[in-house]
């Protein structure tokens, strides 16, 4: 076995080098720059380190959804962390090296022979393929097959390093305690209609106190000024409308859609022989059997015998005037199969269903109409495009085309009008002042360009603008206030052995919550609180909402070890804290290696590749 997983290991190894092979030619760089680091012998040159970059950059690309310019990398630490990467690597090799760890010519033919990229038309390793792969690379076969080499070194040092690294069974015990946990708990909530209020009008101290002592919640947050142009679909509804031709060669087309034939939704059992299907047919329908029953005894699932909704014409006549003949759910048969004698269940009779042309040409309209006016919005981006080249303004956008011109106030979270678009809160995230105004593609097929007029700063609403908000936050602070010393002695009453009978309040009780438990209606950290009570009898408040929930617990349960998930928990565990604890390990061992043999660092040969990328 471990083996079978170390080739398989080595094959995602050599696969992930073919592809990180692709784009980035040996030829790049030359001269007294030609590495950019080297650990004790190790050497890493500039098309490593340049690939390396591109495949990094290429892969926060595909997570952003935009190219990824190089200042923006350096800003993010993309470089440094490729570096590092690298500088690992090095220092594994010049390990292995003085180790003399190496593998054989005909394990690094192995390899090689198994990557997918130098197969032939028949699947097999093909040398022409091999070598015209390379050479697209700007490698010849020896420098590849060193690299094959150095790859099973290390993996071969890797695996002695952390190979026989085991979890200690308590950690893994522990972590799996404390995840399964549970709790018994009675809580119960008090809201302001359960207390007596006597809260008089606030005085001008009162409020300007409150003003000041709350100054985050009167401030208005930063706002991004806005100018666009949207040409949307629905603006381009009117140049559309579609023909009467149109819609009927539309209406045909869905025919399967608007004329819907009569329908049953079958399922299949087949037997050897017309005598066992009959006999079997008997047993279900004195009772003694069931189909479902049929189908365990023979080993099979719903799905092995499901045919799916069918109508006339999907089966063959004999079957099809059987089933469609019989007035009601239930079995059918024996009738032919193509693979024997069977019994069909009909499970459900779906009657035929037309839409007529009339009736659906509404909601082929809008389909039609849809289509074409995103089309037409398409067929407008060139010029818009264009204009904006030209040195045109968003205003004289708007006058020259079907676009459409605005302005918008734009805080964080805001979803008004075109803000809505999550494209246009990730454009306006990124503007920035002087910025060109550039078309951009919405998702509904909408186009856009915005231009950054202004950013106003958080600003703290004086308090004679906001006079009665402030007001009610304060008399919502004072009936909190109320509550949490109400439920402060209702929490000494139950601390000093009362229960919850004793009080006013409807109390629930909830049996065996795990840490991930929800209870509908109350605050997140409801059942995180009652967690961090330690003993039968101690009591929370959590407040939220206006109300205080008050919490007692009643009980501390250990993980249910008869609970189907527990054994699947703790292999979990198990396996994340043992990868976890390789990767420290091994981490920790290559930083030693770097240490032991010393790094070199060539920052102008580093400085070079970078400038190669945009």
């Amino acid at each position: 076995m471990k083996g079978k997983t170390s080739n398989i290991f080595m094959f995602i190894l050599m696969g992930l080098l073919i592809l990180g092979l692709a784009g980035f030619g040996v030829s790049s760089f030359g001269g007294s720059n030609s590495q950019v680091a080297s650990v004790g012998d190790a050497e890493i040159t500039v098309t490593d380190y340049g690939r390396a970059l591109q495949n990094q950059l290429r892969t926060a690309a595909q997570q952003s959804g935009r190219a990824v310019p190089m200042a923006e990398a350096r800003q993010i630490g993309l470089d440094r962390q490729v570096l590092a990467q690298l500088v690992n690597t090095a220092a594994i090799d010049n390990e292995a090296a003085l180790m003399g760890l190496s593998v054989g010519d005909e394990r690094v033919a192995e390899q090689i022979r198994q990557i997918p990229a130098f197969a032939g038309l028949n699947g097999a390793f093909d040398r022409e393929a091999y070598t015209f792969t390379l050479q697209s690379s700007g490698l010849t076969p020896e420098q590849f097959e060193d690299r094959v080499r150095k790859e099973a070194a290390r993996n071969l040092l890797q695996g002695a390093v952390i190979g026989g690294l085991r979890v200690p069974e308590g950690y893994t015990d522990t972590l799996f305690s404390f995840i399964g946990a549970r709790r018994d708990f009675t809580w119960a909530v008090l809201s302001a209609g359960d207390i007596t209020l006597d809260i008089p009008a606030p005085g001008d101290a009162d409020l300007q106190a409150h003003h000041e002592a709350n100054a985050a919640a009167f401030t208005l947050p930063e706002t991004r000024e806005i100018t666009y142009v949207l040409l949307s679909p629905e603006m381009m509804l009117d140049q559309v409308a579609p023909s009467e031709e149109d819609l009927r060669q539309a209406y045909d087309a869905a025919a399967s859609i608007y004329q819907r034939p009569e329908r049953r939704l079958l399922d299949r059992l087949v037997f050897n022989s017309t005598g066992e299907a009959e006999a079997a047919l008997a047993q279900i329908t004195s009772g003694a059997t069931t189909f479902d029953a049929l189908l365990e005894a023979r080993g099979l699932t719903l799905d092995d015998v499901d045919q799916g909704e069918v109508t006339r014409d999907d089966l063959d006549a004999e079957i099809a005037q059987g089933v469609f003949a019989f007035p009601q759910t239930g079995v059918v048969g024996p009738l032919p199969s193509p693979l024997g004698p069977a019994l069909y269940r009909v499970n459900a009779l779906l009657a035929a269903q037309v839409t007529s042309f009339e009736d659906a040409r509404e909601e082929l309209t809008a389909a039609l109409a849809g289509d074409a006016a995103r089309r037409a919005v398409a067929d407008e981006i060139e010029a818009l495009d264009d204009l904006l080249a030209g040195g045109a303004t968003l205003e004289e956008l708007a006058a020259d085309t079907p676009a459409e011109l605005g302005t918008l106030s734009l805080a964080a979270g805001s979803t008004d009008g075109i803000a809505a678009y999550p494209e246009v809160q990730e454009a306006v995230r990124t503007l920035r002042d002087g910025d060109f105004p550039e078309i951009s593609i919405l998702e509904d097929g909408g186009v856009f360009a915005l231009r950054l007029d202004g950013i106003t700063a958080p600003r703290l609403q004086p308090l004679e603008e906001i006079r009665d908000t402030v007001a009610e936050h304060w008399r919502a602070a004072q009936i909190d206030d109320a509550l949490m010393a109400e439920a402060e002695a209702l929490a000494d009453r139950l601390r000093a052995g009362e229960s919850f009978a004793a009080t006013d309040l409807s109390p629930r009780v909830e049996d065996a919550l795990t840490r991930e438990s929800f209870i509908d209606g109350t605050p997140p950290s409801l059942v995180t609180e009652v967690f961090a009570l330690e003993a039968d009898g101690d009591v929370t408040l959590v407040p939220g909402n206006g109300e205080v929930y008050i919490a007692q617990l009643d009980g501390i349960l250990p993980p249910d070890s008869e609970d189907p998930d527990a054994e699947f928990l703790q292999g979990v565990l198990s396996q994340t804290i043992s990868q976890g604890l390789a990767e420290d390990i091994f981490t920790a061992y290559a930083t030693a290696l770097q240490l032991e043999a010393g790094i070199t660092i060539n920052q102008s040969a580093i400085d070079a590749v970078q400038a190669q990328f945009p």
